[in-house]
């Protein structure tokens, strides 16, 4: 097993007044030559947007972008004619493919929202955008894991143009999991949302984040009640 650390307080930050942000790899003017990205994964952004704020309409091109909200909501919309609301408990996946046009709100006129913004890059380049949202039980994660993105249809979550999975656990204290890979070969990066673990007597906390590679299975034990990702991805790429 192959694994590399990544505390919480050594994230890049910026306030930008409207924008909180904290970035697990370089993103827009913070640059670390060794956090660029983990595999496929190229971004993992815990951003808190203010009432009446949020991202104006931009653009994006091949690239799978995912959004949980942890608190508050989203107001989504996007040049595939998309316009949606997203809660607590609904996860949104865009492929930009060719091109795609989107802005993301504060959904809420009186709650800051808090969201993880996810960037994988995509298996087939220059697909067709798309855009698809769906709502998650949260008991339906109390100590297992709830599949939330696959790139098998079959699954009945949500689609994603990569060999990547996204998944959370809800564990209370003392309790173990077992991670199995879903396909041989892929990395696993577990980022804590709260609480605190351990996975090979490394101990991680509320926002530290954990890669771990050449191994398809390990086991997690909550230290505290926890609630935690794990984003599977493909370690090698043709960017």
């Amino acid at each position: 097993m192959k694994t590399i650390l990544h505390p919480a307080h050594e994230r890049g930050h910026i306030n930008h007044g409207w924008l909180d942000t904290y970035h697990s790899f370089s993103f827009a003017n913070w640059f670390h030559p060794e956090k660029v990205h983990f595999g496929a994964l190229r971004v993992l952004n815990d951003d808190f947007v203010k009432v009446g704020e949020g991202f104006g309409t931009h653009p994006h091109d091949n690239m799978e972008v995912i959004s949980i909200p942890l608190s508050g909501s989203l107001a989504h919309k996007d040049s595939t004619g998309a316009e949606e609301f997203t809660p607590t408990g609904t996860v949104q996946v865009m492929s930009a493919g060719t091109g795609i046009h989107h802005s993301e709100y504060n959904g809420s006129s009186t709650e800051e929202v808090n969201f993880l913004q996810i960037w994988i890059f995509p298996k087939e380049k220059n697909i067709e955008p798309r855009y698809d949202q769906k709502k998650f039980d949260a008991a339906d994660r109390k100590g297992k894991w709830q599949l939330l993105v696959s790139p098998r249809k079959e699954d009945n979550v949500l689609w994603i143009n990569q060999d990547a999975f996204l998944s959370r656990v809800d564990l209370d204290a003392n309790y173990s999991i077992k991670y199995d890979n879903y396909l041989s070969g892929n990395g696993v990066y577990i980022f804590v949302i709260k609480g605190s673990i351990e996975i090979n007597r490394i101990t991680l906390h509320k926002r530290d984040a954990l890669g771990i590679s050449e191994t398809d299975s390990f086991e997690i034990t909550a230290t505290s009640d926890a609630q935690i990702l794990a984003i599977e991805v493909p370690m090698h790429i043709s960017k």
